[in-house]
């Protein structure tokens, strides 16, 4: 079934090499796109999504304790008439809509919060503290947008099941935990999403983008967001005086000539036209002036596209580490480790076939001139996980344009900055963000249900 949407796709498409910097949005108009047949069932309930949606904002859970909110999403299910089923994968949620013969297509939101202090000054700002899984007192934030996502999300689910004359298939709408983990899909799906559920012939969802305009899509064929490492190293020496350094062999020092080593990685080991990134974003090491210690511990952020990229950078890692230890003469027992982080987020690889239909759906929904390519990035989404089974499910995930347009506007003149994805102030606009995101998701999987061989 992966090659279902090669068989349907148009002809004239946008080629896929075309690639267009969000910079290129200054030329999206700010007003309200055309929604076409969607105009009037979407300004129905639109009044009732943003209610929602400022609930959502002002009720936040953090990762693996999203039990409210999944239930919230689960009622909505049942109300519909969907069959639910609730604890997958931790507070996961799937319900299941079936419509006659047709194909089956599965849609994501994700369902957590961020660990951030809110300080976006709006009516229904978060004010919930909470202790994290290490006790500590924190602040929760829906700073990711994943608020716009359910509520889009919803919004979407509704209008399939008031327009069921329109369409003929599977509608398979899961609830994700834990996506700021990068765990919740391997969760569910370890927990059998694909025995308990229909294998989809597809899979859909949307995130927004902090930089591009609220009332615009942007998409991404082919690789769209990255492969995600976290890698621990700990260095490891004998430590001593500063005043007799020749009596130790100083883990600071060799840290400093790790550091600068893995710079090489990037530059002389991987192709120039394979993306790739080695961040070291924490270096532990020492308590006092004169000290020199035993140890110093490095994290490391590793960025891919490809599995044979993301493998050069870890093994050229422990390479050069080894290397620089022993360079420096630190005994064998005392070689430095290098740990990988069990939890590895792959790569999303938007099925070009599937990105083609979708983008003329988009169209339709929104006008051409408010869907525009984007850029590629090096950020990380889990999502990428319900294509990389054996079922090799196409998926696709699109990027819902979330800034004022006036505020935009702004931006490109150089004038501010945006807060960013993760921003304690990061504030979407909800109106045109969440009318824009309902449209163009409830249009796509019309689209695809009424795909024709």
């Amino acid at each position: 079934m992966k090659r279902l949407f090669t068989k349907y796709a148009r002809e004239g498409l946008l080629s896929i090499l075309t690639v267009i910097s969000p910079m290129g949005l200054t030329t999206l108009q700010a007003a309200t796109p055309e929604t076409g047949g969607l105009t009037s069932p979407v300004s129905d309930h639109l009044t009732s999504w943003l209610k929602l949606y400022r609930e959502l904002h002002s009720h936040p859970e953090l990762s693996y304790h999203e039990k409210e909110t999944a239930g919230k999403l689960a009622s909505h299910l049942k109300r519909l008439g969907f069959e639910v089923t609730t604890s997958l994968g931790g507070h996961g949620i799937g319900g299941v809509l079936k419509n006659g013969n047709g194909p089956t297509i599965l849609m994501r939101t994700d369902l957590d919060a961020l660990p951030v202090v809110e300080e976006t000054g709006l009516p229904y700002a978060s004010t919930v503290k909470t202790k994290d899984d290490a006790g500590t007192e924190v602040g929760v934030m829906h700073a990711c947008g994943h608020d716009v996502h359910m509520t889009v999300w919803t919004g979407t689910t509704q209008l399939m099941a008031e327009m069921k004359d329109q369409w003929k298939g599977t509608l398979i709408a899961i609830g994700q935990p834990a996506e700021e983990k990068g765990a919740g899909a391997k969760a569910m799906l370890d927990d059998g999403l694909y025995e308990k559920f229909p294998v989809p012939d597809a899979a859909v969802a949307l995130h927004v983008n902090a930089q591009t305009p609220a009332g615009t899509v942007g998409y991404v064929s082919g690789f769209a967001l990255a492969n995600v490492d976290s890698v621990n190293i700990t260095l490891r020496g004998v430590g001593g005086h500063g005043a007799y350094p020749h009596t130790t062999r100083d883990p600071v020092v060799l840290a400093a000539q790790v550091v600068m080593a893995l710079q090489t990685i990037v530059s002389r080991e991987v192709e120039a036209t394979q993306p790739a990134v080695v961040t070291v974003g924490s270096i532990h090491g020492g308590t006092k002036h004169n000290i020199i210690p035993n140890e110093v511990k490095l994290q490391l952020t590793l960025r891919s596209y490809t599995d044979e990229v993301r493998h050069t950078l870890i093994e050229s890692i422990k390479r050069i580490v080894k290397g620089q230890a022993e360079a420096a003469g630190i005994p064998e027992d005392l070689m430095p480790i290098v740990e990988l982080d069990d939890v590895f987020t792959p790569a999303t690889y938007n099925d070009p076939d599937l990105m083609s239909q979708v983008v003329q759906s988009l169209k339709k929904a929104i006008g051409d001139e408010n869907v525009q390519e984007l850029n590629p990035v090096m950020g990380g989404e889990d999502f990428g996980r319900y294509g990389r089974t054996e079922h090799q499910v196409p998926v696709c995930m699109l990027w819902l344009g979330a800034v004022a347009p006036k505020q935009h506007e702004r931006f490109l003149n150089g004038e501010i900055e945006l807060p960013s994805l993760h921003s304690s102030q990061f504030a979407p606009l909800p109106e045109p963000t969440i009318r824009t995101g309902v449209t163009a998701m409830t249009q796509t999987l019309l689209d695809l249900f009424n795909s024709k061989p």
